[in-house]
């Protein structure tokens, strides 16, 4: 019992939610690979993000706000919602007004930012890294380490080191690419523990885009 009582208050720990706003540590930028999520979720709902039409590769999933040690979510804010204008501009590079406005909800307001200049920032921060061209041309899935797949993002981005980025699985497939930024000026910096463990796949699959 007395275990049990230990990590339900670790996990917790790690798992804040009504932090005070803009109170953390650095950003994480999560990429996602958008035919990874279209296979595991998407297509099944018929996203208008899983159109081949549309041309997805690696998406915005959010910008979050992180501590050293664990996360903070859904937190109390002055700050109005974003408008419904406001989600729907970020739509091009997210997929989908929706996943604006559900990061909003549990990222964004924890960044101390107006919805809008959190959008901005998310932006800014997504066009500020270079996503590999090469996983763009695929024509047909291939199976690969996934540290192929870092060492992409690693030579398309010469100031980032190994211990600032970590690439992510789900489902023996490649999911995202996780970058961590300075709060000030958005710079490449260390990940705390709990973000750097990398996908250790030998033979994780990376589908095409459509």
């Amino acid at each position: 019992m007395r275990w049990a009582i230990l990590l339900l208050f670790w996990a917790t720990a790690l798992r804040a939610e009504g932090e005070a706003a803009g109170d953390f540590d650095y950003w994480v930028l999560s990429l996602s690979w958008s035919p990874t999520w279209c296979a595991l979720e998407g297509g099944a709902r018929g996203a208008p993000q899983c159109d081949p039409a549309a041309d997805h590769g690696w998406t915005l999933h959010g910008l979050w706000p992180q501590y050293h040690r664990g996360w903070p979510s859904h937190c109390p804010t002055s700050m109005q919602p974003p408008s419904r204008a406001g989600t729907r501009a970020m739509a091009d590079i997210m997929g989908s007004a929706g996943l604006a406005w559900h990061q909003w909800k549990k990222h964004g307001s924890c960044s101390g930012l107006a919805a809008d200049d959190y959008f901005a920032l998310s932006r800014r921060a997504y066009l500020s890294v270079a996503r590999p061209e090469l996983f763009r041309r695929l024509s047909d899935p291939v199976r690969l380490p996934a540290r192929v797949e870092e060492e992409a993002f690693l030579k398309a981005n010469p100031g980032v080191a190994p211990d600032l980025l970590t690439i992510t699985c789900r489902a023996g497939r490649i999911q995202e690419a996780r970058l961590c930024l300075s709060r000030d000026g958005l710079a490449p910096v260390p990940c705390g523990r709990d973000v750097v463990e990398d996908c250790r796949l030998d033979d994780a699959l990376l589908a095409p885009i459509p």
